[in-house]
């Protein structure tokens, strides 16, 4: 029997805005339940209630059903509540459970690492254990049984094996799919084989058969081997990760194996608040019809970076983690360079301590061309896209990136590498046929970042006129989440009917 038009999915993440954020994970967690709600099907959230988030501001309370639940983790009873909220946009509202436990979770305002040692939390394993366990009491307590579970990352990749495990024989959850996206293979979940009896999975999953590889178990992997179908964000990236071995981060093996159950399906991004039209953090809208207004905000941008506004000289942006994957070794080798062009540049982002101090210098040497805010405001984001000419994103890989989209929306035109999600969105420039969003170089090289960066100077300069179709080709592109939600809708529907 096909199954009735209107879903029910139990949408798992360990982040969530407006609640909590350390990156694009918060973002999808929010856009993608909210457009599936809005194409109405019913959506609930799970997310841990980590100490940083404001119960009182996100008028979080609890639910009689959900209170003092408790599972056995190794020896230990854990108690634990689900209470409840609501994530509201402007379209749609979508209840959120927190999982609530002081130890795991409360006492934390990070999320994944401990600020005072920089390290992984020491309990993360159990953390997320709880999190994978308390959605199946979620399920039995409330009897709201979801077509669909759709998790997302390593903390959430013990879900599909419980389910083919532990659960298997439960009536309730007998029907019920799983769908696991991975929004970075970087970042795994490795824990010791000694922690393995916490998890209260079979023993047999223990071993390489398991959720085991190179002798310590991987959270991501589990995900990965278990769900009945894995989802990654852009289709470019899906392909890369089955074919290069550091894309892959040691899983290549794994990923081949469920090579058809692999599905690309990029990200969208919520037009609603990344939209130059309606934007309520610019001091002026603008839209591709009168994109004069886009020179108003580059002036603002001028003024809030000490930088002094010249129209005939492009302010390159870069707004980003500072880590080495996103292509900052590239552009530590040629900064001086870069700022050798008649160019401006400004840069947001926080990171790694060696960019931090190079950037820092960079300010001090070229005060009349570069300006950065080491931290994150975003505002000033949204000001940057507005304002400036060209986004700079030379990832050595990414899975499907939000900037260039964000770039491209706002008539900045991103130079990016051709790798994942910026591959999909980003054309080449051809200024014979005037075609192309973008401009793009292949190979992960400084040279070839430089080289491309100076064509795209060499043409804002010279060439007005195809600068301002470019821009336009970009600001024509639809990135909305509603295809991307479709897609997603049509990838549960398979697996339901396919049962």
């Amino acid at each position: 029997m096909p199954p009735a038009k209107k879903l029910k999915i139990l949408f798992v993440t360990s982040e969530v805005v407006p609640f909590v954020k350390t990156g694009g994970l918060a973002d999808v967690s929010a856009a993608l339940p909210q457009t599936l709600t809005e194409l109405g099907h019913e959506v609930r959230i799970v997310c841990p209630k980590y100490g940083a988030i404001d119960e009182r501001r996100f008028k979080i309370h609890e639910v009689v059903r959900l209170k003092d639940l408790s599972i056995k983790m190794g020896e230990k009873d854990v108690v634990f509540s689900l209470r409840s909220s609501f994530l509201i946009g402007q379209k749609a509202r979508v209840q959120i459970y927190f999982l609530d436990n002081y130890e795991y979770f409360g006492s934390k305002q990070s999320l994944y690492v401990d600020p005072a040692t920089g390290q992984d939390f020491p309990d993360n394993l159990e953390r997320f254990t709880l999190l994978c366990r308390s959605v199946f009491e979620l399920i039995n307590k409330l009897g709201w049984v979801p077509d669909i579970i759709h998790g997302n990352d390593w903390q959430c990749g013990l879900i599909p094996a419980y389910l083919k495990t532990v659960y298997k024989d439960e009536p309730l959850v007998q029907n019920v799919k799983t769908v696991f996206t991975v929004h970075n293979l970087a970042y795994q979940g490795f824990f010791p084989k000694s922690e393995f009896y916490k998890t209260g999975l079979p023993e047999d999953l223990n071993s390489e058969r398991g959720i085991e590889i190179y002798g310590r178990l991987n959270f991501m992997k589990s995900g990965l081997m278990f769900s009945d179908a894995v989802t990654t964000v852009s289709e470019r990236y899906a392909e890369e990760i089955t074919k290069d071995e550091e894309l892959s981060a040691g899983l290549k093996s794994v990923l081949l194996k469920r090579k058809k159950d692999l599905f690309g399906i990029i990200n969208g991004i919520d037009d609603k608040v990344w939209n130059p039209e309606l934007d309520s953090f610019i001091p002026h809208k603008f839209s591709a019809k009168n994109l004069e207004e886009k020179s108003e905000n580059k002036k603002v941008l001028c003024e809030k970076f000490n930088l002094t506004y010249n129209p005939d000289v492009p302010i390159i942006a870069v707004i980003s983690r500072l880590v080495d994957g996103k292509g900052f070794d590239l552009i530590a080798e040629i900064i001086e360079d870069i700022l050798q062009l008649d160019v401006q540049m400004v840069l947001l982002g926080t990171g790694e301590k060696k960019y931090h101090k190079l950037f820092e210098e960079m300010q001090a040497n070229y005060s009349t061309k570069f300006s950065c805010f080491l931290g994150f405001d975003d505002e000033l984001a949204h000001l940057i896209e507005a304002g400036s000419d060209m986004f700079l994103m030379p990832s050595r890989y990414e899975p499907c990136g939000l900037n260039q989209m964000y770039s491209l929306s706002y008539g900045t035109v991103p130079v990016v590498r051709e790798t994942g999600g910026l591959a999909d969105t980003v054309e080449r420039v051809n200024e014979k046929e005037e075609t192309g969003n973008g401009f793009v170089f292949k190979k992960y090289d400084s040279s070839e970042l430089l080289k491309e960066l100076k064509r795209a100077v060499k043409i804002f300069q010279q060439e007005k006129k195809l600068w301002t179709k470019i821009q336009k080709n970009g600001m024509k592109s639809d990135f909305t989440w509603q295809s991307s939600a479709k897609k997603y809708v049509e990838l549960y529907k398979k697996l339901l009917i396919n049962d």
